[in-house]
């Protein structure tokens, strides 16, 4: 019998490759962090269900048990934070730190370059505006990771024959065309006649079909099918002279447990699980527009100074996290993004926690972050209380740059769950880090305790930080216009540019 002899490093290669292979669920991948984390039991997330025996509250009486949140200008060892050289040298360093290591995961140090290209491009019409509209394609390839291979895609939109640069808005969104230029008549006649000769020479019993019906076609002036609705809120950027990036986030990173294993997280791991101080779904979000920023800083026709990032929901707690830990990013807009975004982690309001320590949503953050949810095991029973940090700090980050905090209300849509109450009053918390540095908060102290949330369509825009909920649902579209008026301001754009 011949035998072999494999090196250890060899051998982890193939164990890790063999690993990789093998289908792996979110529920697997979220057993084996609780394992690691020695997490025997975690707590349920908060239910929409009234009649539930862990149903979510939505009693203002009940919403604050920890009434007392973490100091935002105080350093962990106790000395105020007094100057803004102090908060940008020791205490801003710190809250990226602590944030990086509790809540949404460390991005690792040696990820692969990204490796940008046009793919497609297309001239296209909104609001009456020429506009250009590139597919780019991010290409991601580790020689040592070979089976994954991640392609970030990205459509980027910018005025026709602008006089100046101009300020643009990354959005996370599907990249797609948003408005495709359609066939014309003596297009869709060429196209039309080439579908019916092919499918004559595969099938010539559709000539006498054809013939039955000579008015049938194929492909009529427009298009074979209606063009997506154009995006109101793309209409109105580019109207007013900006210029838009839809940032895909799912060719970045799945939005699951499982694919953890893939896209970006799983090409630097090589397949294998995480560690529990990697980076979650919304860090690798963020990182990706930051490889997008890249790119963009590098095109004449953008104003790199004024690139901003917006997402909603899902994609505001990316939005918000983009621009915490990457300067870059001069603008953010925060949409509707409840807990793990801008709603307080100490609040008993809506979305807790646990729903991001379950196995639906955990991916989304560090696995360290499941510790907050834990019932019983090897660190004992810990809640929202013992995170170091929350929401007020995590805006606090953007500081002094230019922040809009974007949400609807309930009754639209935008559902209690996402605590417009208690963003508000992050917000106000967060406020400080503005007047420390120089800048502007919203105007209404730093009280947030006693903080009551204004009537909708209040403006609050006349500082760098901007608070504004709208009347409609789960969006920011209603709050474009306002946002427009506000960053145009702020950065002295003028729409005729």
């Amino acid at each position: 019998m011949r035998t072999w002899k494999i090196g250890g490093t060899a051998l982890a290669v193939l164990l890790l490759s063999a690993a990789a292979a093998q289908p792996w669920s979110a529920e697997q991948d979220h057993r084996d962090m609780m394992r690691q984390l020695g997490i025997e039991q975690l707590r349920p997330g908060a239910n929409g269900d009234p009649a539930a025996s862990n149903a979510a509250n939505y009693d203002p009486a009940k919403a604050n048990p920890y009434p007392v949140w973490p100091e935002l200008l105080k350093m962990a060892d106790g000395r105020a934070v007094t100057d803004a050289e102090m908060w940008r040298r020791e205490r801003r360093p710190e809250l990226l730190a602590l944030f990086e290591r509790e809540v949404y995961g460390r991005v690792p140090d040696k990820v692969p370059p990204v490796t940008w290209r046009v793919d497609t491009a297309d001239r296209e019409f909104f609001a009456g505006r020429p506009v250009i509209a590139q597919q780019l394609v991010g290409h991601i390839q580790d020689s040592n990771a070979p089976a994954t291979v991640v392609d970030i895609r990205a459509t980027l939109v910018l005025p026709a024959g602008a006089r100046r640069q101009v300020p643009l808005l990354i959005m996370f969104a599907p990249a797609r065309y948003p408005s495709p230029s359609q066939p014309n008549a003596v297009e869709a006649g060429r196209l039309d006649q080439a579908m019916k000769a092919m499918l004559i020479a595969q099938d010539p019993s559709f000539k006498a079909v054809f013939a039955k019906h000579p008015g049938f076609e194929f492909v009529k002036p427009g298009g074979f099918v209606t063009p997506p609705p154009e995006d109101d809120r793309i209409t109105k950027l580019v109207a007013d002279g900006w210029g838009v990036a839809l940032l895909d986030t799912s060719t970045i990173q799945a939005d699951d447990g499982a694919g953890l294993r893939d896209g970006i997280i799983g090409l630097v791991n090589k397949g294998a699980p995480r560690t529990p101080e990697q980076w979650g779904a919304l860090r690798a979000w963020g990182w990706g527009a930051s490889r997008l920023l890249d790119y963009l800083s590098t095109r004449p026709e953008i104003d790199a100074a004024h690139v901003g990032v917006e997402g909603v929901s899902r994609w505001g707690k990316a939005a918000l996290v983009a621009a915490a830990f990457d300067e870059r990013f001069a603008i953010v807009v925060i949409g509707s993004s409840g807990e793990g975004g801008v709603k307080p982690h100490r609040r008993n309001f809506g979305e807790q926690v646990e729903n991001l320590t379950s196995a639906g949503e955990y991916h989304w953050m560090a696995g360290n972050f499941l510790k907050y949810g834990t019932e019983k095991g090897r660190l004992g029973r810990r809640t929202a209380a013992d995170l170091p940090v929350d929401a007020h700090q995590l805006l606090a980050l953007v500081a002094p740059r230019l922040a809009f905090v974007s949400y609807g209300v309930p009754e639209a849509g935008d559902a209690s769950w996402l605590d417009q109450q208690g963003s508000y009053m992050a917000a106000i918390a967060a406020g400080p880090a503005w007047t420390l540095l120089g800048a502007h908060d919203l105007g209404r102290g730093s009280d947030y305790r006693h903080a009551i949330l204004p009537a909708p369509e209040t403006d609050l825009l006349e500082g760098e930080l901007a608070w504004r909920q709208h009347r409609g649902g789960h969006t920011d579209a209603p709050n474009i216009s306002a946002f427009l008026r506000w960053a145009d301001l702020k950065i002295g754009h003028h729409s005729s540019n």
